[in-house]
């Protein structure tokens, strides 16, 4: 990932994860001082003015359409709070003829890392005088492949191009708006993969495995 994403400071300790779900602290790519830095943020983005309780607003998907008009998440936008999510890999869920959710994993064709585009903010819980940093994840239409395997979403995340990234964190709001769109069908890959991936209790590398039907 620090090959993919050269920093100034790696704040940030981790391990691979198979299984993310919501309100997990994930790695996180953003600028503080005008340089990047790798920090743990949560995934959820609760805004500023919500004084720390998600209860008010908690965003893990922003849509790209909605940017300037969701109070939950517009603020982050125009203030340029703007950050990237490194991945290996995303799961979607397709709906069959038998309405079984089949789940898919989906990656980039010879890339073991890329970065998503997400917004960050900051909120303060007055009670307890904690601090909350948070993100969402942008996201865009999906291409044809990804609007068959994942058909009970018709959204995919705005995965940004390797020389995109110094753009999208230090570029002006228009030039970052630019950037979020549809990423090409052909540069991606989706395989089937096992139903373990839908509990939480399961986190190993044996949850992106192609798995064979019948």
């Amino acid at each position: 990932m620090e090959h993919e994403f050269p920093l100034l400071h790696a704040w940030w300790r981790f391990e691979p994860s198979f299984n993310v779900s919501t309100r997990n602290n994930i790695p996180v790519v953003r600028l503080h001082d005008g340089e990047r830095e790798g920090v743990m943020m949560r995934w959820g983005l609760v805004p500023d003015w919500a004084e720390g309780d998600e209860r008010k607003a908690c965003t893990t998907h922003a849509s790209t359409d909605e940017l300037d008009r969701n109070k939950a998440f517009s603020g982050a936008w125009w203030r340029g709070q703007r950050c990237i999510l490194p991945l290996s890999g995303f799961y979607g869920w397709q709906l069959t003829p038998n309405q079984y959710l089949q789940p898919y994993f989906a990656r980039l064709v010879n890339r073991s890392v890329f970065g998503v585009a997400a917004i960050w903010d900051r909120t303060i819980n007055k009670d307890e005088d904690d601090v909350i940093e948070g993100c969402a994840v942008l996201t865009v239409p999906p291409n044809d492949l990804l609007a068959d395997v994942h058909n009970t979403a018709q959204r995919m995340p705005a995965i940004l191009h390797r020389d995109e990234y110094e753009q999208w964190l230090r570029g002006p709001t228009a030039r970052a708006r630019a950037l979020l769109r549809t990423y090409p069908q052909d540069r991606m890959v989706v395989h089937a993969v096992s139903p373990r991936i839908n509990s939480l209790k399961y986190n190993d590398e044996q949850l992106i495995k192609p798995v064979l039907f019948g």
